[in-house]
């Protein structure tokens, strides 16, 4: 089993920046991939990024190329990532989630909710206008 805990959220301006952490804790794995989503009300979940810990891997949503990027402490299990120049339409929760085998290896993509076995609870971040 592996827990997940987020923590970084909040309420912020547009133009803001914010930084979530994800810290993993239990079993993991030499090839367990962190990721994350984010859900806004009436939407469905979306992936933003993902990292395979070990290797640094990443993929990225093309729709936050360039403002969310991640950095990843391989000793502390955790993923975090940054996001720069908020919006108001970034208003979501974001989601952790964890997976102990790449995506591919199961025949699915990295932005598949379904790929992941692990979640966290989540963190509500807010962008103000």
């Amino acid at each position: 089993q592996v827990q997940l805990l987020e923590s970084g959220g909040g309420v912020v301006q547009a133009g803001g920046s914010l930084r979530l952490s994800c810290a993993a804790s239990g079993r993991t794995s030499s090839d367990y991939v962190m990721a994350w989503f984010r859900q806004a009300p009436g939407n469905e979940r979306e992936f933003v990024r993902g990292v395979q810990l070990n290797t640094g891997a990443t993929y990225s949503a093309d729709s936050v190329k360039g403002r969310f990027t991640t950095r990843r402490d391989v000793a502390k299990k955790t993923l975090y990532l940054q996001i720069n120049s908020l919006k108001p339409e970034d208003t979501a929760v974001y989601y952790c989630a964890a997976v102990l085998v790449p995506p591919a290896q199961r025949g699915r993509t990295w932005n598949d909710p379904g790929a992941y076995d692990y979640w966290g609870q989540g963190t509500q971040v807010t962008v103000s206008s």
